[in-house]
């Protein structure tokens, strides 16, 4: 007998220009983060401006998808964030207005 394979994990962290942008993104994803997937959980928690979003997977399928599914509705919630403010879209980087650069 085989021993069971460790699962995938993921960390993303969004620094968020400001702490009000963070709470809010936070408050978008954590629904999303609170659903039962089958191969896939998402746990989410912020400290000041930084979002942090770990998916642990069953399988690479599971992580591509979570990992997708969850980048995607970053972008939509900065742009919309965007949107709101009155921003125009960038071109392929709707959140490069509201995210800080890494260092």
């Amino acid at each position: 007998m085989t021993a069971p394979r460790p699962p995938w994990t993921a960390t993303v962290r969004i620094a968020a220009r400001e702490g009000e942008l963070a709470r809010w993104l936070e408050r978008a994803l954590a629904p999303e983060a609170r659903r039962e997937v089958p191969r896939s959980r998402a746990e989410l928690r912020r400290r000041g401006r930084v979002v942090e979003l770990r998916i642990v997977a069953a399988d690479a399928g599971a992580m591509r998808a979570a990992m997708n599914t969850f980048l995607g509705w970053v972008a939509l919630s900065l742009a919309t964030v965007a949107a709101a403010q009155g921003k125009p879209p960038s071109a392929g980087a709707p959140a490069e207005a509201l995210i800080s650069r890494s260092r």
